[in-house]
């Protein structure tokens, strides 16, 4: 006699239960940046990768780029990583800048929120959006540089792997072609948003 399948209920509850301990334990992993301890192109490569809160929001730029469609599908993606440059000199000089871990989470909620809501505004209005994050994403790649890093090498390579994560949200929003797709992608921006105010509530706290 085979066993019964669990009820609905009990399905929801280890769902969210699943979801409760996710949660918990997000805040560190999107505070943590632990690439922090490698030097040169491999540290400055690795450093978004280990960020969550790096990663949503720069999945959320090629995301609203390939949601928007040309010309923006091109020009988000670029002067997000060159403005990030300039942030990421401010932090190697010890410029100060207030409130930048609050400033990335803020750029995931909002950049996540432009694609639930199938924002399109001017693209000027978007890369000026774009383009004030990306100081906040810079400036903290570039006051995690390590000791003795070579400065240049290190933001060559967060620039990359920003290129990189911007290619990912582009592969994946070019799916906003199809209805079923474009669902799929304003349902991802509300993802990045939702994990944007965790985060924001951990920078706070």
């Amino acid at each position: 006699m085979s066993a019964s399948p669990p009820s609905v209920s009990l399905r929801c509850l280890r769902i969210f239960g699943l979801v409760g301990i996710c949660t918990c334990g997000m805040p560190t992993w999107a505070l943590a940046h632990t690439g922090q301890g490698m030097g040169g192109f491999a540290g400055g490569l690795a450093h978004p990768l280990f960020g969550a809160d790096h990663v949503a929001a720069m999945v959320a730029v090629g995301l609203w780029g390939a949601f928007l469609g040309p010309p923006a599908i091109y020009q988000l993606p670029v002067v997000f990583p060159l403005v990030m440059a300039f942030g990421g000199a401010l932090g190697i000089l010890w410029v100060p800048l207030p409130h930048v871990e609050i400033g990335i989470a803020v750029s995931a909620v909002v950049l996540g929120a432009m694609v639930a809501l199938a924002a399109r505004p001017h693209l000027a209005v978007a890369a000026a959006l774009v383009g004030a994050f990306a100081i906040f994403h810079g400036h903290a790649h570039g006051a995690e540089l390590p000791a003795g890093a070579d400065p240049v090498a290190y933001s060559l390579g967060f620039v990359v792997a920003t290129g990189a994560l911007h290619l990912a949200g582009i592969a994946f929003g070019l799916l906003a072609r199809w209805p079923a797709g474009r669902l799929a992608v304003r349902t991802a921006g509300g993802a990045i948003a939702v994990a944007g105010l965790v985060f924001l509530h951990a920078s706070m706290t």
